[in-house]
């Protein structure tokens, strides 16, 4: 699949210092419907520029409301009644059209509150007698560049309020607003592969049959990207809701003191645009977002999530959400698809294909999107260690980016050691979250003696055993430890291999006698030839 080259120029808040230029009459609005969408921008995350009386009338008016122009991605223009009857307002139209003229990027959007585009358009009634006031003060050329302001203005798409409520005028502006914006909230990484299809298929889930609440899993091995491809999901999406809310490090904030009521706090507050609620105890909460959410269409993401208990004082809510509402939960554990008694889609992430794991290698170690020819079979043969785990390849490509020549052809050479341990901590929580010993040396044996075996000859050795769970297995498989080829044999990704010989290894890094299983046919002659042995594994390799 072809790389995605996410720049996101649009969102970024680098180059301007607000989202939004709010133009307005302020004896008209400023005190209703101006202040009351000020408000709801601002509660949406949308920052917006309003003088607000701050900009000293006078001579700096110029300098000074151009700078807020350019500092600003959009224009948002409110034209009431009275609008024309401002020099001031006036004067901010043909600065912000003669600003959109040299910098078409920027956005402009016009509102018609109480005035018909007709008006505008033709320049008649309360406009045509602001104009005739403006002759008897102005000169005809300071005139002439407002009213070719004003034409420009018409011709661009705007919202008008005819006879529909104010508060839900206000809800569509927003809308409007960050649909133009092309908002990202949450960060992904600024060159993305092989991520297309999936996010292509989550998108074509959430616009599917809008009415119904739906459930999605997001799950695979960890490091395969399922975060990554949320956070784009959700970028992409949120400005479809009502409301929205991304809690990340689902797990590890659960694992913390009070941490589910930490989790349904920020829950809260993110659905309320920033409110604070009090929690007193999880029932408490469950309460607060089941009235939270009653009325409201939200997309909620919950991200790394491995035990049903996380998600059912949050979950329990998907028997009231209101139509339309969307939760995505990434994991790892395969078992979570079925926690809820409506079903769930599941989109399953594989790693990556070897010419996708080249392309993401190369971007973070060259900085481009294949490698030299000096460096292409090195490079070749750390995609195919690194197995298409997107983790992986970004990882050690960013520790070989500061290393040339003959420094990175002798550090390649040990790729286990260019992350610092990174990778196998992360892929270790799989294992870590296994609640059983029995299934943790199950996996363990697996690693070190089964890759490769007849999964029905495994099973045979796991039923005779009594130190085994005979359902051993299919937990590794739901956790993604472990899965089974076309063939029907035992597979597991090399990382996690490696992984597993590490834990073994860390029983006593110095004598392998002393460690709990030996698998090198090597170091098996060794200790048997010193006698050094502990406690003899029940098999060898």
């Amino acid at each position: 699949m072809a790389a995605v080259n996410n720049k996101k120029s649009s969102s970024s808040m680098c180059e301007f210092s607000y989202h939004v230029f709010l133009s307005f009459r302020g004896a008209d609005t400023r005190k209703n419907f101006t202040d009351h969408l000020y408000t709801a921008l601002e509660r949406a995350g949308i920052h917006v520029f309003r003088d607000d009386d701050a900009i000293e009338r006078g001579a700096d008016i110029e300098c000074d409301v151009e700078k807020a122009i350019r500092q600003s991605k959009m224009s948002l223009i409110v034209f009431s009644s009275n609008f024309a009857s401002s020099s001031w307002c006036l004067d901010e139209v043909a600065m912000i059209m003669e600003h959109k003229k040299h910098h078409a990027g920027h956005i402009v959007l016009p509102v018609f509150y109480d005035v018909d585009p007709s008006e505008v358009q033709k320049q008649t009634g309360d406009l045509a007698e602001a104009f005739s006031g403006h002759g008897k003060r102005f000169k005809d050329e300071k005139i002439k560049r407002w009213r070719k302001a004003l034409c420009k203005v018409i011709n661009l798409a705007g919202m008008v309020l005819h006879n529909r409520p104010e508060a839900k005028f206000i809800q569509d502006i927003v809308k409007k607003v960050g649909e133009m914006l092309k908002r990202t909230i949450l960060h992904v990484p600024s060159y993305l592969v092989g991520v297309d299809a999936q996010v292509k298929g989550i998108n074509s889930w959430i616009q599917d049959r809008p009415e119904d609440v739906n459930i999605a899993v997001i799950c695979g091995i960890g490091g395969v990207g399922k975060t990554t491809i949320a956070k784009t999901v959700f970028n992409l999406n949120f400005e479809q809701f009502d409301c929205w809310s991304f809690l990340k490090d689902v797990r590890e904030t659960s694992k913390q003191y009070n941490g589910l009521v930490q989790l349904q706090m920020q829950l809260l507050s993110d659905l309320s645009k920033g409110g604070f609620h009090k929690i007193n105890n999880v029932d408490d909460g469950t309460i607060q977002i089941r009235y939270a959410t009653r009325f409201k269409k939200v997309l909620i993401v919950l991200d790394d999530v491995d035990d049903v208990g996380q998600l059912k004082s949050i979950l329990e809510m998907g028997k009231w959400l209101y139509k339309g509402s969307r939760i995505i939960i990434t994991t790892r554990n395969g078992r979570l698809q079925s926690f809820h008694d409506q079903p769930c889609k599941e989109f399953r992430i594989m790693p990556l294909h070897e010419s996708e794991s080249l392309q993401l290698f190369t971007w973070h170690a060259f900085r481009q999107s294949q490698p030299s020819e000096y460096y292409l079979q090195d490079s070749k043969n750390i995609v195919r260690y690194c197995g298409g785990l997107p983790l992986a390849l970004e990882v050690i490509g960013f520790s070989l980016s500061v290393r040339t020549g003959d420094s990175w052809k002798r550090a390649i050479r040990e790729p286990e050691a260019l992350d610092g341990g990174k990778i196998h901590e992360i892929l270790r929580v799989s294992y870590d979250s296994l609640q059983d010993d029995r299934d943790k040396n199950l996996f363990l044996d697996i690693a070190c003696f089964f890759i490769g075996e007849d999964i029905t000859f495994v099973e045979r050795i796991v039923e005779s055993c009594d130190f085994y769970r005979n359902v051993g297995i299919q937990e590794l498989i739901d956790r993604y430890l472990i899965s089974i080829d076309k063939d029907n044999k035992l597979a597991m990704h090399q990382l996690l291999r490696e992984m597993g010989w590490e834990i073994v290894r860390r029983e006593s890094p110095e004598n392998h006698g002393e460690r709990s299983r030996i698998w090198r046919h090597g170091d098996s002659f060794k200790i048997l030839r010193k006698k050094n042995v502990r406690s003899l594994p029940f098999a060898f390799t």
